[in-house]
């Protein structure tokens, strides 16, 4: 994995902008993740953020740039591409960007800090194990985290876990 001190002001630009999705996705009922896929320019390509609220647990916002990828890059472009995510890849997600054959992750927060967190607020783990990326896709270079955001997602993913306790409790 690459150090926080290898990201550059692009990559944190990107990453703030990953940020701002999640806090959409939150808004609109959704898990705090958010991506966006750049080219090798640096042009941003596609970006979204979680959409799983209406039941579909698979809606990441990671899969669905890597079908995008998929559907509009050229394969020859794809391993030059970037992907910027606000929390690193969960092991669906990381098997899909690497099929797809896109190239370098950056994510703002790791699986390790995403696992903490929730920990820290009492939630169990989820259905799937919390692997980093490389666990899944060994060849993928890789990026992050980015400790200046790591307040901010902390918050976002706090408050989603409120708002998730306080379902339970609605039970």
């Amino acid at each position: 994995m690459d150090s926080e001190s290898e990201l550059t002001a692009q990559d944190l630009t990107h990453l703030r902008r990953c940020v701002d999705l999640a806090r959409e996705a939150l808004e609109h009922g959704d898990e705090p993740f958010g991506s966006v896929l750049v080219d090798p320019d640096g042009a941003v390509l596609h970006q979204d953020r979680n959409r799983t609220a209406g039941g579909d647990q698979t809606r990441h916002p990671e899969l669905e740039l890597a079908q995008w990828a998929a559907a509009h890059v050229n394969p020859a472009v794809r391993p030059d591409c970037t992907v910027y995510t606000s929390g690193e890849h969960c092991p669906m997600c990381s098997a899909g960007h690497a099929w797809v054959g896109l190239g370098r992750i950056v994510y703002a927060a790791s699986t390790a800090q995403l696992t903490e967190w929730r920990q820290g607020w009492g939630l169990g783990p989820g259905p799937v194990a919390p692997l980093p990326i490389n666990a899944v896709a060994p060849g993928l270079p890789v990026g992050g985290p980015a400790p200046e955001l790591a307040d901010e997602l902390r918050d976002l993913h706090r408050r989603a876990a409120e708002r998730e306790a306080g379902r339970e409790a609605a039970r």
